[in-house]
């Protein structure tokens, strides 16, 4: 049997029919502590912005909350979605949050918006935002001005300035590149920076992503060797068929996106079971092609194909994004779906 590898959580803080925001971000702090608990090695969250069914707008904030309520678990984010941010403001958050929480603090980094081109621009309109096109050399900077040396900058008539992220550090974050395509593969590899392909968002490209990573990474003071994970969307559930059940209410969320549909809280279980002849046609064919790279089933059902998944792409850690979705009849502060998932995997790698 394969060994068993370690694993984390992405979350968005999914938010359902009925359900406060306040709410949908209590159910995922508690969701952290119960992470913890089981052991797992880490629990980030993402950036989305203006969307119904997701509160993981601002995953600086969201770490901070779960810092305070964790003691062991590395927290951070999956990711923060560079082109929308000055790079001195992520710099100087992640180094405020690194000072809270020494050593256990991750910072990954995307180049996608995380959002509609509508947006993006309130973004850039908002304050000084990044060029996307400018994403290596902002990486750069951020690695510099969060380190206790911090960066120097040369002016063009002569001299410089130094900058530091805060005053008087003692560590910096953990700096991961996160992608899924070969972009950000390359850049990991040539600055010598850990790597995460976002496999949950799309699995096509997996395998030329790690081999380009791979076979392309060079040495640096930050990494002397490859180190990468993978992410996937699993559900557990006692049961396949309500592990099959909690599941619907995602897989109909990946058909709005890509039908351009308008997009709503996450659905009940119920609802979506009770008109699924909205999807009929092109729906049920996306909503297919989603749910078949899913992990979906018992706890040792999904157990097997974590162990097989991190077997064959020679990882030691996946980061599962918890999918599950809720009953009606379950209460709205609460995630007992993704608890559940959580709790049942972790039982089964450990039989």
């Amino acid at each position: 049997m394969a060994a068993a590898p370690a694993l984390s959580v992405l979350d968005l803080v999914p938010v359902r029919t009925g359900q406060t925001s306040s709410q949908a971000i209590a159910a995922s702090l508690d969701l952290v502590v119960r992470a913890e608990h089981l052991g797992f090695r880490r629990y980030w969250f993402a950036e989305h912005h203006n969307m119904p069914a997701v509160a993981s707008t601002t995953p600086p904030v969201l770490t901070a909350a779960a810092a305070a309520r964790t003691e062991r678990i590395r927290i951070g984010s999956g990711g923060v979605m560079l082109p929308n941010h000055s790079p001195l403001v992520v710099a100087e958050q992640f180094a405020a949050l690194e000072a809270l929480a020494p050593g256990r603090v991750d910072l990954g980094l995307g180049r996608a918006p995380g959002s509609d081109p509508v947006i993006t621009q309130l973004l850039r309109q908002s304050g000084t935002t990044s060029d996307v096109e400018r994403f290596p050399e902002h990486v750069r900077d951020i690695l510099s001005l969060v380190s206790p040396e911090g960066a120097a900058l040369r002016f063009a008539s002569g001299g410089t300035y130094d900058v530091h992220a805060t005053p008087a550090a003692t560590g910096a974050p953990e700096v991961w590149l996160l992608g899924s395509s070969d972009y950000s593969a390359q850049l990991a590899a040539a600055r010598g920076l850990p790597y995460v392909f976002a496999n949950h968002f799309s699995g096509q490209g997996l395998e030329r992503a790690l081999e380009v990573y791979r076979t392309q990474f060079q040495p640096s003071e930050h990494l002397d060797a490859p180190r990468t994970f993978l992410t996937v969307n699993v559900v557990a559930a006692p049961t396949r068929e309500e592990a099959e059940e909690r599941s619907l209410p995602n897989q109909r969320m990946m058909a709005r996106l890509r039908m351009n549909k308008p997009l709503v809280p996450a659905e009940t279980v119920e609802h979506a079971k009770a008109t699924a002849d909205e999807f009929a046609g092109m729906g049920e064919t996306i909503m297919a092609a989603a749910r078949s790279t899913w992990f979906v089933g018992t706890g040792e059902d999904v157990a097997g194909k974590l162990r097989g998944f991190a077997s064959r792409h020679d990882v030691d850690e996946v980061m599962i994004s918890p999918i599950a979705g809720s009953y009606e009849a379950e209460p709205l502060d609460a995630t007992p779906g993704r608890t559940q998932t959580l709790e049942l995997i972790t039982e089964a790698l450990a039989a």
